[in-house]
């Protein structure tokens, strides 16, 4: 089997590398020790990789963003290198863009995408499909499901967990009027909250502690802690059981 690969000689690459077939790794990058990379992935230049990390086939990493001349919120500037920690995961057909930081032990599922100026706390879940838009910062231990779409200026602390198809936005103008970029504004999820499947957001949201937004909602004010609401709009319907709530589950750290 012909294997071609091209690795920069300014790369510094750690003990243990294996890598497929059509990898191109450019200048300056540095990958640690017991590092597997699949075929066809493309490691772009200044990318710091930790040890013990995993990426699957057909994946690019710490590639710049294209700003379209019309982007509300992709900004043209200087970006630091894509820093990606120790045993990280990164499937199939992945996008993680230059300037993200990724903490140690997440996991990036197949196709989905990882915008610049993003962080991702220890121990998250990015979904298979997940977009995650720029300028959105993610905590630890959190899981967000397939095909959830994270709209840029947003906000997710830790623990909360983010069902598939949930929609955040951040552009009450839908794209009309000079005056719109005065408001941008993503949705912010606070400690241990939780969002069901197809949930929808509208723009500067704040989802309280522990609170709970059932399947469906359209969410057009903020949510009490500790509070399940339901609907269209979403209104309030009752407190989170007390066996629900985050400081009672077994997996909890603080």
């Amino acid at each position: 089997m012909n294997c071609n690969r091209y690795i920069s000689e300014n790369a510094v690459i750690g003990k243990n590398f294996k890598s497929g077939c059509n990898v191109i790794i450019e200048d300056d990058v540095t990958i640690g020790d017991d590092v597997y990379v699949g075929h066809n992935v493309i490691i772009k230049k200044g990318t710091i990789i930790g040890n013990g990390v995993k990426i699957e086939d057909n994946t690019v990493l710490g590639r710049m963003p294209i700003k379209s001349k019309i982007s509300a919120t992709t900004q043209e500037k200087e970006l630091p290198p894509l820093k990606i920690g120790d045993e990280v995961r990164i499937g199939s057909l992945v996008v993680i863009y230059r300037g993200a930081v990724i903490g140690n032990n997440v996991f990036v599922a197949d196709l989905a995408s990882v915008r610049e100026d993003v962080e991702i706390g220890e121990y998250t879940v990015v979904g298979r499909g997940v977009t995650v838009e720029n300028r959105v910062k993610i905590g630890k231990y959190c899981k967000l499901e397939t095909e959830a779409y994270i709209t840029a200026i947003s906000i997710i602390e830790d623990y909360c967990f983010i069902a598939p198809e949930v929609t955040f936005t951040n552009d009450n103008f839908l794209g009309r009027t000079e005056e719109r970029f005065k408001y941008h504004k993503g949705v912010h999820v606070k400690k241990g909250a939780r969002i069901g499947a197809n949930a929808t957001f509208l723009p500067g949201i704040v989802v309280g502690e522990d609170a709970l937004v059932a399947a469906g909602s359209v969410v057009t004010r903020d949510v009490p802690p500790r509070t399940i609401v339901m609907g269209v709009p979403a209104k309030p319907v009752r407190e989170v059981p007390k066996e629900q709530l985050l400081e009672n589950q077994t997996y909890y750290k603080g």
